[in-house]
């Protein structure tokens, strides 16, 4: 596992990789300024639960906000409840690239990793 980038709270429910940080903002720096990468659990998925990543521009007053090399990622407070001691990570491999989530909460997950139940 690599090093994770620190929180800007004083609690650390969630944590950014170094790999994830580097791949957020590869892709942040080429969207209008502002830009912060929402990551979000919503129902669905054929497990029950699935991530979703979305970039906006606004953030709520109740959202979690990490620190991703000088980048935003924000997490609503419902979300963070399902993320809480999660690690966001960036995998680059040959059969392909995507974030994924290492979740301590995800009793069982499907096979393509963007779904999950508690």
């Amino acid at each position: 596992m690599s090093k994770t980038s620190e929180v800007m709270s004083d609690v650390n429910p969630v944590s950014v990789s170094d790999r994830a940080a580097k791949r957020i903002a590869a892709i942040l720096s080429k969207e209008p300024a502002g830009s912060m990468l929402r990551v979000a659990v919503e129902g669905g998925g054929c497990s029950g639960f699935q991530y979703k990543f979305d970039i906006v521009s606004d953030r709520d007053d109740d959202d979690l906000a990490l620190d991703a090399d000088g980048f935003a990622v924000l997490i609503d407070s419902v979300s963070v409840e399902y993320l809480s001691g999660s690690v966001i990570d960036f995998s680059d491999e040959l059969i392909g690239a995507a974030f994924k989530i290492e979740n301590p909460n995800a009793t069982a997950s499907c096979g393509c990793g963007t779904s999950f139940s508690l």
